[in-house]
């Protein structure tokens, strides 16, 4: 297969392709709607990127591969810019074999090989522990999550990484901003880049400004081998699912209202909330008299 090389179009500073792609798209679909939809990711990673100074220092990023369809635009996103040269660090996929009942042990160390991406794949049984712990009717998303991260610590520290990099994007971080509204009387959400406890790991997100309906359409375009979640996707009336459910309404009825939202998460206004631990209230002063 004969791939030409990106050349820089002097007018505007951005990558094109003169023919062709990365190997990743050989079969993807050629069609301009497709197009659009891949040079809309890689814009809004790009922004994320520079938005929050994700490549600061960093020289070798572990990349979460779920086997969802959100971790696999993840990574064909960054091998995209890898190859344009938009992307100096060194990438590895890394899989936590969680234990899960009937996971397919085959599909992601096939798919990785298959795209040339450096790997690792885990195994820890933690699906037996979130089982074991979580009593009937609870939620595993949290116990399993926790235990989930710290593995994909330990593994970072293992492979020399400077971050983990994760795939949750726009509809991920609205659900948990709403969740905390609404559950744990806080606003607080999922950052775009976080560092960790201990002080030793930044947790990217660069997907932020990505649209999770991109990411579908995206996926069933590149038809990545999606691997489901036997473990909280087997769970119903999730509160996640309830603010899913309410942001699509709210969507729906107007349109527009996600893009709205994210960026409101990105003005705030302390003096005009009630957080005295935010904003010193106390020194307000009338400076003129009536």
């Amino acid at each position: 297969m004969n791939i030409a090389m990106p050349v820089v179009d002097e007018l505007d500073g951005e990558i094109e392709d003169a023919v062709g792609a990365h190997p990743l798209f050989a079969d993807a679909p050629r069609s301009v709607s497709f197009n659009k939809l891949r040079k809309r990711l890689l814009r809004q990673v790009r922004q994320a990127f520079d938005d929050f100074d994700m490549l600061k220092g960093q020289k070798r990023w572990l990349v979460g591969l779920s086997g969802g369809k959100d971790s696999y635009g993840l990574l064909s996103i960054l091998m995209d810019l890898k190859w344009r040269g938009l992307l100096p660090v060194e990438l590895i996929a890394c899989n936590l074999d969680q234990g899960q009942p009937n996971f397919p042990k085959h599909v992601l160390p096939e798919y990785l090989a298959k795209i040339g991406v450096a790997h690792r794949i885990e195994y820890r049984d933690t699906y037996s522990i979130v089982k074991e712990k979580v009593p009937a009717g609870g939620t595993y998303c949290s116990l399993c999550s926790r235990l989930r991260r710290g593995n994909l610590y330990r593994i970072a520290r293992e492979e020399g990484c400077e971050a983990l990099v994760l795939g949750h994007h726009r509809e991920d971080i609205l659900e948990t901003f709403f969740m905390n509204f609404f559950h744990g009387g806080r606003l607080a959400s999922m950052p775009a880049k976080l560092l960790n406890d201990e002080g030793d790991l930044m947790v990217l997100r660069p997907l932020a400004y990505a649209a999770e309906d991109d990411l579908a359409k995206f996926a069933a375009a590149m038809q990545f081998p999606i691997i489901p979640c036997d473990l909280c996707g087997s769970q119903d009336g999730l509160q996640r699912n309830a603010m899913k459910d309410m942001l699509t309404d709210i969507e729906r009825r107007m349109p527009g209202r996600k893009d709205t939202m994210l960026r409101a998460l990105a003005h705030v206004n302390p003096s005009h909330l009630l957080d005295p631990a935010l904003f010193d209230f106390s020194s307000l002063a009338v400076t003129k008299s009536s």
